[in-house]
């Protein structure tokens, strides 16, 4: 392989691997936002405690 191409590989690897750290930034982010809402829409429940504890022996 000559030193032309090596390069271009090695380029195109470079990139796929920042593309796909960048894509996973932006998963993280998305995650911690989803988890944030989550958490503020279980603390604003009308009834405190609602569904805490299940009987299953009925």
């Amino acid at each position: 392989m000559d030193i032309g191409a090596l390069s271009v590989s090695m380029s195109a690897a470079s990139f796929n691997t920042n593309l796909g750290v960048a894509m996973l930034g932006k998963v993280l982010d998305t995650a911690e936002v989803t988890g944030e809402m989550l958490t503020e829409m279980m603390e604003s429940l009308p009834v405190p405690g609602l569904g805490e504890h299940i009987d299953i022996r009925a």
